[in-house]
């Protein structure tokens, strides 16, 4: 846990807050845990977990697979068919990670004006401090 030292806040590497914000490290981790809570059956196969997140490369969609398995967040599950069938689903930790996820997006949708202002401000104050 984190604890005061001299009226100060002290977060230690260990600590699980520190540990819950390195799983949102891996940029596209928060957004394959949302899209599998919402797929049917919280499964999906890997090209449609592809073609639901516009921008992800296909190496960056499975290196987030594979950190998302290890951690014990998804499931990987292969079919003994040819050709080959893998699909993931969230484990019962996964699904318990999603749910908050699945707040913080609601959230960015109801803020989605402000979300907007404030890359506008980010933007504006990128652009006027390049030398």
């Amino acid at each position: 846990m984190p604890a005061w030292v001299d009226g100060k806040l002290f977060f230690y590497a260990d600590s699980p807050p520190r540990r819950l914000m390195e799983l949102f490290s891996v940029k596209w981790s928060t957004m394959v845990l949302h899209a599998l809570y919402h797929w049917p059956e919280e499964r999906a196969r890997t090209g449609e977990l592809q073609r639901s997140l516009q921008g992800i490369s296909k190496k960056m969609l499975f290196q987030t697979l594979k950190e998302l398995e290890m951690r014990g967040l998804i499931a990987r599950h292969v079919y003994d068919v040819i050709p080959p069938k893998v699909d993931y689903r969230l484990t019962a930790l996964g699904r318990t990670f999603a749910e908050p996820i699945e707040q913080m997006y609601q959230w960015g949708l109801e803020h989605e004006s402000a979300l907007d202002s404030m890359e506008a401000c980010y933007q504006t104050a990128s652009n006027t401090n390049v030398p």
